[in-house]
């Protein structure tokens, strides 16, 4: 059996008959426990009443984070002429076309949004099986398939997060930094959760938000009080 360490015992200690929290109780209780030596994310899990497998039932989005996530994001942008030189301008980490494609291709995937202009889908396209499973494709719901490049590489790296429901109906993000001021994680952690519960499909039946945990990197999760997120 696994050594249990000092400071995980502790923090499941303190988490101990902890449950549905208010979101401001529950990041009181997640800051006082991140311990690591790292800068911690808080992260949110939410468990929706929906069965993505079902077009009717499918959940995705894109939310700006009003604090941002405090994490640095790196943009790869399919893109030619000017709109290239406009995506580099904004701050784009890598600007190319075929030789960007390329280069995924080869397994080198050095990025974490991916954003294409329309004409670039052609050849995106031909990445699906690749960058689909790791959530990276391009798509024109979430904003990343525009000829505003320069908004979307501003966006993506000010803070901005997408969401797609997993197979078990559950949405996984990071909304922010266990440094961050309780204030800005709360704040962040009810946009996200208000930016789910607007894009409520049409097929959705019965309770939409069934459970919402936040939790640390490295700690235990606790459970919060649905109505205290402000989900419905």
């Amino acid at each position: 059996m696994a050594k249990v360490g000092k400071r995980t015992r502790s923090a499941r200690e303190a988490f101990a008959g902890k449950e549905n929290l208010s979101v401001e109780a529950a990041i009181e209780l997640l800051k006082a426990n991140a311990s690591a030596k790292f800068d911690e994310t808080v992260e949110i899990a939410m468990n929706l009443g929906v069965d993505p497998r079902h077009a009717d039932q499918m959940v995705r989005g894109v939310v700006g984070l009003p604090n941002g996530t405090g994490k640095t994001v790196r943009v790869a942008v399919f893109a030619r002429g000017a709109k290239a030189d406009e995506a580099q301008a904004a701050g784009a980490d890598i600007v190319g076309a075929e030789d960007l494609m390329e280069t995924i291709q080869s397994g080198k995937i050095e990025f974490d949004r991916c954003i294409a202009t329309p004409d670039m889908m052609p050849i995106v396209g031909r990445l699906g099986k690749i960058l689909g499973p790791r959530n990276l494709m391009p798509n024109p719901k979430v904003g990343t398939v525009t000829m505003d490049v320069a908004q979307a590489v501003k966006d993506a790296k000010g803070g901005q997060v997408q969401f797609k429901v997993e197979k078990a109906g559950v949405i996984h993000a990071g909304v922010g930094k266990a440094s961050f001021d309780d204030a800005k994680l709360v704040e962040n952690v009810r946009a996200f959760v208000n930016a789910v519960a607007k894009a409520r499909p049409t097929g959705a039946k019965g309770t939409y938000v069934k459970k919402i945990s936040l939790s640390s990197t490295m700690g235990p999760g606790v459970s919060v009080d649905v109505s205290s997120a402000n989900a419905e």
